[in-house]
């Protein structure tokens, strides 16, 4: 009986803390603007990462692919709120290279949802 008291509770345990692990977080971060379609070709370099040109970013295959966050040595996919946001940012800046940007959002896995993205100056 105590056995099996025991093991329910480990089962409720684990699934408890896998539903949690799945939730997303509100965080803001701050990092460098990429194409995913470049970003896959230059994830394990950050120099790569943020010396890429907008000029590169607003190319219709780059478009097309979405944007990333590079943040605290991560890549972390925009959803399309997220990936509208950045291409009017992208258009807008006067950098030749990734632009600095702020995001305040929920990170749930390797993605955020974009509540607000602004350039950081």
């Amino acid at each position: 009986m105590i056995k099996k008291t025991f093991v329910a509770a480990m089962v409720m345990l684990i699934a408890g803390a896998a539903l949690a692990s799945n939730r997303s977080k509100g965080v803001t971060l701050t990092g460098y603007l990429i194409d995913n379609a470049c970003a896959a070709k230059n994830s394990g370099n950050s120099d790569k990462i943020k010396g890429h040109s907008v000029q590169c970013a607003l190319m219709e295959p780059c478009v097309k692919s979405g944007y990333a966050l590079y943040a605290d040595g991560k890549l972390y996919k925009l959803d399309k709120n997220g990936n509208e946001k950045a291409e009017a940012i992208l258009k807008a800046t006067s950098s030749k290279t990734s632009p600095q940007v702020k995001v305040d959002g929920d990170v749930s896995g390797d993605t955020i949802k974009v509540k607000n993205i602004s350039e950081v100056s």
